[in-house]
């Protein structure tokens, strides 16, 4: 509990003692009224006076119609007629209803904090003597600091020096460690885990994806869903309705009985309206609505899911059509030797080998991924007259042989007959590296996009969760691209298109769709900016780290797994569900109340439940949108 609340706690155990004490001996002993009543203001205004102090404060700033205007109505007009007990217990009980709904929110933000306690609070400086803990804001780009085992990385870098195991769990929600060495990049909010790292920091504190993360967090509530709107548009006719109506319940059927010629009975009516106020207040829906909103939210950021404001939320609970592109979301986006295919005698290692040791001098991804596979120390000493053929690939003398690595095209341009295993080569997708040795095709390698482990169980998960048609764009040669989509059990595949290509195809999807139909395309967030912004729900996959994905999207997913599509549609349609049924729940007790207050069968004992009671139950309810479980 915080200073705040405690002193709530204090005041409710003190009024409530008050309030009993103070019953018991007007009870027990013959007390004159007006006694009675100096009597139970004493535990009234202890409990009561911030919210007539509010109440006041609202009417002097325009703003009358709030639930604060509304308790201080109904329990000062209870007081007034007589009903010192009902008036001052009113209070309590809204009180106790604020005070259980302060540690609800209070606890629910605890626990987003907690998920996402990934602020560091120093970062370790090398100085003459030692280590040096200074503000993460005030460590430069390019300055060498250390993480020592069990510290978080405070700033994004480059290690230089040491391994170790990151615990990456707050910013993905991934549990199994990631091993990190020299020359590889790491991001700040991991925690080290083992070995002492030296890390080259590449951002200022302020730019680094601990403080993006944070940042996007923290605004998520800046935007609204409709939901939100809708209850903040609906209260402000609401409350001045229902005071209007008080009014009228007032004032009408004692003056209707007295031109009939009946007792007008003011007090009667008078207890009628002061009791359909309390019932009226809109607590429930005002304070259980935002807050499922925030934990649907909090929960999801626990699972690597950083959604940026409720309506993203909301909008993600009626996506029908998810477009995704291929390389980066649905495959690794890194290319890896898949096959090789001999020819004439040669062995698989052979062509490997020579691939590798022509392609030694290249950075190209295809010319690492045969390195790659190769395995072993390239003796570059080996290698000599290197001649890079644009446009056809490489050649290069390797121990007094020539080599060639390239494309059909090389092969051509020096005669070299290249027809051995060529049904092989005709089913092979992926990238082809044809390898000559000596003057003679040796075979061929090839090299492709692996499709990510969970992709395929990801496509069936959206299907599962009602979306209507997944969509695949890529920039693919067709014959790879339908290979892909029939693995994967996508609906439709459009291959060979430019990025522009991809927005094409999105703006035909979002003009045939229905009205209250979203689209969602799914990217790498770094390529894919125009479609992430054109589409209705644009998500960033595998962005971790990456400030145009940040940017661009609506909801970015920290790990490259594309499951966590589902995930997010699934906790998207749990919120609202929690949303409709508080709407729903609240609404329906209100309104039988109000109807029985009205009516003179619900006391302010039944208004209290209808208020305090129904608010407690609602924000329950909501707390559940924290926890989601697959």
């Amino acid at each position: 509990m915080t200073k705040k609340q405690k002193k709530v706690l204090i005041r409710i155990i003190i009024s409530a003692v008050l309030l009993v004490a103070f019953k018991l001996i007007c009870y027990l002993a013959p007390v004159n009224k007006y006694v009675e009543l100096v009597l139970f203001l004493i535990p009234y205004l202890v409990i009561g006076y911030d919210i007539l102090k509010k109440a006041v404060h609202g009417i002097f700033h325009g703003e009358v119609f709030d639930e604060n205007f509304l308790m201080a109505i109904a329990t000062v007009g209870a007081i007034a007629l007589g009903e010192y007990v009902e008036g001052a217990a009113v209070m309590l009980f809204y009180q106790i209803g604020e005070l259980f709904q302060s540690y609800a929110v209070g606890k629910s933000r605890k626990n987003i904090t907690a998920l996402m306690d990934i602020r560091p609070d120093y970062a370790n400086i090398e100085q003459e003597g030692g280590l040096e803990q200074v503000d993460p804001d005030d460590v430069e780009i390019g300055t060498i600091i250390i993480v020592k085992p069990g510290e978080k990385i405070p700033i994004d870098g480059i290690v230089i020096s040491g391994e170790s195991t990151l615990n990456t769990s707050a910013l993905t929600g991934e549990s199994l460690p990631r091993s990190v060495k020299a020359k590889d990049e790491v991001i700040s909010g991991c925690v080290n885990l083992t070995g002492l790292l030296k890390i080259e920091t590449t951002k200022e504190f302020g730019e680094s994806t601990v403080s993006k993360i944070l940042d996007l967090v923290e605004n998520s509530s800046m935007k609204k869903s409709r939901s939100e709107n809708f209850i903040t548009r609906f209260s402000k006719v609401y409350t001045p309705a229902v005071c209007i109506g008080a009014l009228v319940l007032a004032v009408i059927p004692p003056v209707v009985s007295l031109i009939m010629g009946n007792p007008a009975e003011w007090s009667k009516w008078l207890i009628r309206a002061l009791t359909t106020l309390v019932i009226s207040c809109p607590c429930a829906l005002v304070i259980s609505i935002p807050l499922s909103f925030f934990g649907g939210i909090g929960g999801a950021s626990s699972r690597g899911i950083l959604i940026k404001g409720s309506n993203y939320l909301e909008n993600l609970s009626k996506a029908k059509y998810v477009v995704c592109d291929k390389t980066g979301t649905l495959t690794k986006g890194v290319f890896e030797v898949t096959d090789v295919i001999t020819a004439n005698g040669f062995t698989k290692e052979d062509i490997i080998k020579s691939a590798a040791y022509a392609e030694s001098y290249s950075s190209h991804p295809i010319s690492k991924s045969i390195r790659d596979a190769y395995g072993m120390e390239v003796e570059t000493g080996q290698v000599t007259d290197i001649e890079e053929i644009s446009g056809h690939g490489v050649k290069a003398d390797i121990g007094g042989k020539e080599v060639l690595a390239g494309n059909l095209k090389l092969m051509n341009k020096y005669n070299i007959d290249s027809s051995a295993g060529k049904d092989s080569i005709e089913n092979a997708l992926g990238t082809l590296v044809y390898v000559a040795i000596g003057g003679i095709y040796a075979g061929c390698i090839v090299i492709s996009d692996v499709i990510k482990p969970t992709s395929q169980q990801a496509i069936a998960a959206l299907k599962k969760a009602g979306v209507k048609k997944v969509i695949m764009l890529t920039g693919d040669a067709k014959k790879v691209a339908e290979q892909v989509a029939g693995k994967l059990g996508v609906d439709e595949v459009k291959s060979e298109l430019l990025p522009a290509d991809k927005v094409i195809e999105v703006e035909k999807l979002l003009n045939s769709k229905g009205k209250d139909e979203m689209l969602a395309f799914v990217g790498d967030g770094i390529n894919d900016a125009p479609v992430l912004s054109r589409a209705d729900i644009g998500i960033a996959m595998g962005a971790l780290g990456s400030d145009a994905a940040i940017e661009a999207a609506d909801i970015v997913l920290m790990d490259d797994d594309p499951a966590k599509i589902a995930t997010a549609m699934n906790i998207s349609r749990k919120t609202l569900r929690i949303v409709h049924q508080n709407i729903v729940f609240a609404l329906a007790i209100k309104i039988a109340c109000l109807a029985l207050g009205a009516a003179g069968v619900a006391n302010m004992w039944m208004a209290i439940f209808a208020d305090v009671g129904v608010m407690v139950l609602a924000v329950l309810n909501a707390t559940r949108c924290l926890s989601y479980k697959d």
